[in-house]
């Protein structure tokens, strides 16, 4: 089998099997809609600042760097993407405790002001005064209303939690398919 790449002055471009049982035309872009080959994507993290949150108090995370930006969707610490589709988002952050007695430490993914994904990890004294979080997960996101946000909580007896300033703390999505 062979594929014919047929263009025009137009700007369209015709991908065409050739007729062996039939015939199968795709064009780009399609009449009904657009192919997205680049879609919205972010990268953010802590670098400068580590920010302290309250004991047992879920807690929005601030961005203080932005490693990219693809559609400028993400500000104030907030992605609110202008194409609607499905999002891969993911969020981890480094837990540290001021005191030695561990305790849990989670990140929350929110959509609209509300969790939609979490994920945490318990580590006791004996090991480590500092946890690892990560989640992530698929969101749809209609493109003109929906935003996501990252949170975070610690706790650990009456301890300062901080969210470190490395990398180690990350926010990030990207465009995985277009509604």
């Amino acid at each position: 089998m062979s594929i014919v790449l047929l263009g025009s002055t137009s700007g369209s471009c015709t991908l065409q099997e050739q007729a062996v049982a039939g015939t199968t035309v795709l064009t780009l872009p399609t009449t009904s809609g657009t192919v997205m080959v680049n879609g919205p994507a972010f990268s953010a993290t802590k670098i400068t600042t580590a920010q302290t949150i309250t004991t047992s108090v879920v807690t929005k995370v601030t961005f203080n760097s932005v490693d990219f930006d693809t559609n400028s969707n993400f500000a104030s610490s907030t992605f609110t993407p202008t194409v609607a589709g499905y999002y891969i988002i993911t969020a981890n952050a480094q837990i540290s405790f001021s005191d030695s007695t561990g305790g849990l430490s989670s990140v929350y993914i929110y959509k609209n002001g509300s969790a939609y994904s979490r994920a945490g990890m318990n580590i006791s004294s004996s090991i480590t005064n500092t946890n690892y979080a990560a989640v992530s997960t698929v969101i749809y996101m209609n493109g003109t209303t929906d935003y996501v946000e990252m949170y975070a909580i610690g706790t650990s007896g009456s301890a300062t939690i901080n969210l470190n300033a490395t990398s180690n703390t990350r926010f990030t999505g990207a465009l995985v398919r277009a509604a």
